[in-house]
Protein backbone atom coordinates (compact mmCIF):
# COMPACT_ATOMS: atom_id res chain seq x y z
CA UNK A 1 0.00 0.00 0.00
CA UNK A 2 1.02 3.59 -0.56
CA UNK A 3 1.13 6.06 2.30
CA UNK A 4 -2.08 7.75 1.09
CA UNK A 5 -3.94 4.43 1.37
CA UNK A 6 -2.58 3.82 4.87
CA UNK A 7 -3.59 7.34 5.86
CA UNK A 8 -7.18 6.68 4.80
CA UNK A 9 -7.33 3.19 6.29
CA UNK A 10 -5.84 3.95 9.69
CA UNK A 11 -6.90 7.57 10.12
CA UNK A 12 -3.40 8.88 10.82
CA UNK A 13 -1.91 11.73 8.82
CA UNK A 14 1.10 11.17 6.58
CA UNK A 15 3.11 13.48 8.80
CA UNK A 16 2.42 11.32 11.84
CA UNK A 17 3.12 8.10 9.94
CA UNK A 18 6.54 9.44 8.98
CA UNK A 19 7.02 10.67 12.54
CA UNK A 20 6.46 7.17 13.90
CA UNK A 21 8.88 5.79 11.31
CA UNK A 22 11.51 8.31 12.45
CA UNK A 23 10.92 7.23 16.04
CA UNK A 24 11.55 3.59 15.06
CA UNK A 25 7.99 2.41 15.75
CA UNK A 26 7.30 1.42 12.15
CA UNK A 27 9.55 -0.21 9.55
CA UNK A 28 7.87 -0.35 6.12
CA UNK A 29 9.57 -2.06 3.21
CA UNK A 30 10.63 -0.42 -0.03
CA UNK A 31 9.32 -1.03 -3.54
CA UNK A 32 12.24 -2.49 -5.49
CA UNK A 33 11.12 -0.76 -8.69
CA UNK A 34 10.71 2.84 -7.54
CA UNK A 35 12.18 2.88 -4.02
CA UNK A 36 8.93 4.18 -2.49
CA UNK A 37 7.70 2.92 0.86
CA UNK A 38 5.49 -0.14 0.48
CA UNK A 39 3.17 -0.61 3.46
CA UNK A 40 1.63 -3.97 4.31
CA UNK A 41 -1.51 -4.87 6.23
CA UNK A 42 0.77 -5.71 9.16
CA UNK A 43 2.09 -2.14 9.03
CA UNK A 44 -1.48 -0.81 9.09
CA UNK A 45 -2.32 -2.98 12.11
CA UNK A 46 0.86 -1.82 13.85
CA UNK A 47 -0.14 1.79 13.24
CA UNK A 48 -3.58 1.13 14.73
CA UNK A 49 -1.90 -0.30 17.84
CA UNK A 50 0.32 2.78 18.06
CA UNK A 51 -2.72 5.01 17.57
CA UNK A 52 -4.55 3.24 20.40
CA UNK A 53 -1.66 3.51 22.84
CA UNK A 54 -0.94 7.14 21.96
CA UNK A 55 -4.61 7.99 22.54
CA UNK A 56 -4.11 6.49 25.99
CA UNK A 57 -1.17 8.91 26.35
CA UNK A 58 1.52 6.25 26.53
CA UNK A 59 4.93 7.83 25.77
CA UNK A 60 6.76 7.00 22.54
CA UNK A 61 9.62 5.39 24.45
CA UNK A 62 7.29 3.00 26.28
CA UNK A 63 5.61 1.95 23.03
CA UNK A 64 9.06 1.28 21.58
CA UNK A 65 9.92 -0.89 24.59
CA UNK A 66 6.62 -2.77 24.29
CA UNK A 67 7.32 -3.50 20.63
CA UNK A 68 10.83 -4.77 21.40
CA UNK A 69 9.59 -6.96 24.24
CA UNK A 70 11.46 -5.02 26.95
CA UNK A 71 8.17 -3.97 28.52
CA UNK A 72 4.99 -6.01 28.99
CA UNK A 73 1.82 -4.26 27.80
CA UNK A 74 -0.03 -5.01 31.04
CA UNK A 75 2.77 -3.44 33.10
CA UNK A 76 2.77 -0.36 30.88
CA UNK A 77 -1.00 0.01 31.20
CA UNK A 78 -0.88 -0.43 34.97
CA UNK A 79 1.76 2.27 35.21
CA UNK A 80 -0.30 4.50 32.92
CA UNK A 81 -3.33 4.06 35.17
CA UNK A 82 -1.28 5.41 38.07
CA UNK A 83 -0.17 8.38 35.95
CA UNK A 84 -3.77 9.07 34.88
CA UNK A 85 -5.00 8.91 38.49
CA UNK A 86 -2.38 11.49 39.42
CA UNK A 87 -3.44 13.67 36.51
CA UNK A 88 -7.07 13.29 37.60
CA UNK A 89 -6.16 14.49 41.07
CA UNK A 90 -4.19 17.38 39.58
CA UNK A 91 -7.16 18.39 37.43
CA UNK A 92 -9.51 18.25 40.41
CA UNK A 93 -7.20 20.46 42.47
CA UNK A 94 -6.74 22.85 39.56
CA UNK A 95 -10.51 23.00 39.10
CA UNK A 96 -10.95 23.95 42.74
CA UNK A 97 -8.43 26.75 42.33
CA UNK A 98 -10.25 28.01 39.23
CA UNK A 99 -13.54 27.96 41.13
CA UNK A 100 -11.94 29.90 43.98
CA UNK A 101 -10.81 32.55 41.48
CA UNK A 102 -14.32 32.70 40.03
CA UNK A 103 -15.90 32.97 43.50
CA UNK A 104 -13.72 35.99 44.25
CA UNK A 105 -15.13 37.61 41.09
CA UNK A 106 -11.82 39.34 40.45
CA UNK A 107 -11.13 41.21 37.24
CA UNK A 108 -7.75 40.80 35.59
CA UNK A 109 -6.79 44.41 36.24
CA UNK A 110 -7.46 44.07 39.98
CA UNK A 111 -6.32 40.46 40.34
CA UNK A 112 -3.86 39.87 43.19
CA UNK A 113 -1.85 36.78 42.17
CA UNK A 114 0.34 36.41 45.29
CA UNK A 115 -2.34 34.69 47.38
CA UNK A 116 -3.10 32.12 44.67
CA UNK A 117 0.54 31.55 43.81
CA UNK A 118 1.18 30.78 47.49
CA UNK A 119 -1.71 28.32 47.45
CA UNK A 120 -0.27 26.71 44.35
CA UNK A 121 3.09 26.32 46.09
CA UNK A 122 1.35 24.56 48.98
CA UNK A 123 -0.59 22.35 46.57
CA UNK A 124 2.64 21.43 44.78
CA UNK A 125 4.18 20.46 48.10
CA UNK A 126 1.22 18.10 48.61
CA UNK A 127 1.81 16.50 45.20
CA UNK A 128 -0.25 18.55 42.76
CA UNK A 129 1.51 19.26 39.47
CA UNK A 130 0.63 22.15 37.20
CA UNK A 131 3.17 21.34 34.48
CA UNK A 132 2.31 19.48 31.29
CA UNK A 133 3.77 15.98 31.63
CA UNK A 134 3.27 15.35 27.89
CA UNK A 135 6.30 17.63 27.27
CA UNK A 136 8.58 14.65 27.95
CA UNK A 137 8.45 13.48 24.34
CA UNK A 138 9.16 17.02 23.11
CA UNK A 139 12.25 17.26 25.33
CA UNK A 140 13.51 13.92 24.01
CA UNK A 141 13.09 15.04 20.41
CA UNK A 142 14.88 18.31 21.11
CA UNK A 143 17.76 16.45 22.73
CA UNK A 144 18.11 14.12 19.73
CA UNK A 145 18.08 16.98 17.22
CA UNK A 146 20.65 19.00 19.16
CA UNK A 147 22.93 15.98 19.61
CA UNK A 148 22.92 15.18 15.87
CA UNK A 149 23.60 18.81 14.97
CA UNK A 150 26.48 19.10 17.46
CA UNK A 151 28.14 15.92 16.15
CA UNK A 152 27.91 17.16 12.56
CA UNK A 153 29.21 20.64 13.45
CA UNK A 154 32.16 19.13 15.32
CA UNK A 155 32.96 17.05 12.25
CA UNK A 156 32.92 20.16 10.07
CA UNK A 157 35.19 21.97 12.54
CA UNK A 158 37.55 19.00 12.39
CA UNK A 159 37.65 19.26 8.60
CA UNK A 160 38.42 22.97 8.80
CA UNK A 161 41.26 22.21 11.23
CA UNK A 162 42.66 19.58 8.87
CA UNK A 163 42.58 22.01 5.94
CA UNK A 164 44.34 24.71 7.94
CA UNK A 165 46.93 22.23 9.23
CA UNK A 166 47.53 21.00 5.69
CA UNK A 167 48.06 24.56 4.53
CA UNK A 168 50.62 25.23 7.26
CA UNK A 169 52.53 22.01 6.58
CA UNK A 170 52.45 22.15 2.78
CA UNK A 171 51.20 25.56 1.61
CA UNK A 172 48.67 25.58 -1.22
CA UNK A 173 47.16 28.59 -3.00
CA UNK A 174 45.36 30.83 -0.55
CA UNK A 175 42.23 30.90 -2.72
CA UNK A 176 41.98 27.12 -2.54
CA UNK A 177 42.33 26.95 1.23
CA UNK A 178 39.74 29.75 1.47
CA UNK A 179 37.26 27.68 -0.57
CA UNK A 180 37.97 24.56 1.48
CA UNK A 181 37.32 26.47 4.71
CA UNK A 182 34.33 28.50 3.56
CA UNK A 183 32.35 25.46 2.39
CA UNK A 184 32.27 23.78 5.85
CA UNK A 185 31.46 27.17 7.42
CA UNK A 186 28.42 27.51 5.16
CA UNK A 187 27.44 23.93 6.04
CA UNK A 188 27.69 24.72 9.77
CA UNK A 189 25.49 27.80 9.32
CA UNK A 190 22.95 25.73 7.37
CA UNK A 191 22.91 23.03 10.07
CA UNK A 192 22.34 25.60 12.83
CA UNK A 193 19.54 27.21 10.82
CA UNK A 194 17.93 23.80 10.22
CA UNK A 195 18.27 22.92 13.90
CA UNK A 196 16.54 26.13 14.98
CA UNK A 197 13.73 25.47 12.50
CA UNK A 198 13.39 21.91 13.80
CA UNK A 199 13.16 23.12 17.38
CA UNK A 200 10.47 25.61 16.38
CA UNK A 201 8.52 22.78 14.73
CA UNK A 202 8.78 20.64 17.85
CA UNK A 203 7.72 23.51 20.10
CA UNK A 204 4.93 24.33 17.65
CA UNK A 205 2.92 21.28 18.67
CA UNK A 206 4.20 18.27 16.76
CA UNK A 207 3.52 16.19 19.84
CA UNK A 208 -0.07 17.41 19.97
CA UNK A 209 -0.47 16.67 16.27
CA UNK A 210 0.85 13.18 16.80
CA UNK A 211 -1.71 12.55 19.53
CA UNK A 212 -4.79 13.94 17.77
CA UNK A 213 -6.16 11.84 14.93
Amino acid sequence: MKINEVEQQVGITKKNIRFYEQQGLLHPGRNSQNGYRDYTMEDAIELKKIKLLRKLSLPIEEIRRIQSGDLVLMDALQRQLIVLEREKTNLQETSRLCMALMDDRSHYASLSPDEYLERMVEMEKEGTKFTNVSKKDIIEKKRGSVFAAVVFILFMIFLISVFIWGYLVDPIPIWLISVLVIIPVFVIVAVIKTLLQRIREIEGGEEDVARKY
